[in-house]
C-alpha cells in the first residue's frame, strides 16, 4: 500500500467521523425539540465524557464484564464502551426513545469489534426501571437526565441501579457543570422546587455510595462525573478458639 493510499484511507475515515457526529448533532436536536424531558440534551456526550464514564471498564481488563448502560441516546458513550469490551463481555444498553434504539441496533450490527461471538449487545427498547432480568452487572453506565425527572422517579431509578449492581460493582453518571443557576432563573418556583429535591436525592446516595469523581470540561456543557460503588457484603470470621478448654 504507498503513502497516498493509507493518506486518503485517513482522510476518508475522518470525514465519515466527522458527517456520523454532524448527523448525531441533527438527531439529538430534532429528539430535545420532541421532548427534551427525556432526551435531557441538545448534543451528543463528547468523546473525554464517554472515556470518562466507561473507565470503571478500562480498569477491569482482560476478564469478562457484564455492563449495562442506560439512556444510551444515539450511541456517543457506546461507541467508545465497545473497544473496551474484553471477549467473553456481555453489555445490554436500555434506550426508551425507539428512534435512538433503532441507531443502537444498526451500531451493533456495524461495529467492527463485534465481528466475532466473543462480546454480546443486545439493546432493550424500554426504560431501566423496566429491564425484565435476573443479570447483576459488574458496570452501570448512565447517561439518563437525572435533572429532567421527578425526585421519586429519580430514587426509584438509582435504586434499581443498585439492586443490578454486583457487590463491588461501579456505577458511573454525569451532571451538567453551570446548569443549576441557569435552572433557577428560567424556572418557574415549582421546577426549581423539583430541581432542588432531585439533587438533594442524589446527593444523598454519592453520601453513602461514592467512590470518585472528576470534572470533564471539554464537553458541551461541561460535566461532573460521579462513580458509585455498591458495598460488598461484610463476612465475619469465625471467632478463634479458645486456648483450653474450661473445666
Amino acid at each position: 500500500m504507498d503513502n497516498w493510499t493509507t493518506s486518503h484511507d485517513r482522510v476518508t475515515s475522518h470525514n465519515r467521523v466527522l458527517a456520523q457526529r454532524h448527523a448525531e448533532g441533527w438527531m439529538f436536536l430534532i429528539e430535545a425539540a420532541r421532548d427534551i424531558r427525556t432526551t435531557g440534551a441538545i448534543a451528543p456526550s463528547s468523546r473525554a465524557l464517554a472515556r470518562a464514564l466507561t473507565d470503571p471498564v478500562r480498569t477491569r481488563p482482560g476478564r469478562p464484564l457484564n455492563i449495562l448502560e442506560a439512556g444510551a441516546g444515539t450511541g456517543a458513550v457506546t461507541r467508545t464502551l465497545i473497544p473496551r469490551l474484553s471477549p467473553g463481555s456481555r453489555l445490554d444498553i436500555a434506550e426508551a426513545n425507539p428512534r435512538f434504539a433503532d441507531r443502537l441496533h444498526r451500531l451493533a450490527h456495524t461495529h467492527p469489534h463485534l465481528a466475532d461471538h466473543g462480546r454480546h449487545v443486545r439493546i432493550h427498547t424500554r426504560r431501566v426501571e423496566d429491564l425484565d432480568t435476573d443479570r447483576r452487572y459488574d458496570v452501570i453506565v448512565s447517561g439518563l437526565p437525572f435533572a429532567n425527572f421527578s425526585p421519586g422517579q429519580v430514587a426509584t431509578i438509582m435504586d434499581r441501579y443498585l439492586e443490578l449492581l454486583h457487590p463491588g460493582g461501579t456505577l458511573t453518571y454525569f451532571a451538567y457543570l453551570g446548569t443549576r443557576r441557569a435552572r433557577a432563573l428560567l424556572a418557574s418556583r415549582a421546577q426549581a422546587r423539583r430541581h432542588q429535591a432531585v439533587e438533594e436525592v442524589l446527593a444523598d446516595y454519592r453520601r453513602r455510595y461514592a467512590t470518585g469523581c472528576r470534572t470533564v470540561w471539554a464537553n458541551l456543557p461541561p460535566a461532573r462525573v460521579w462513580q458509585l460503588t455498591r458495598p460488598a457484603p461484610v463476612v465475619c470470621s469465625p471467632a478463634p478458639a479458645e486456648a483450653g478448654a474450661r473445666r
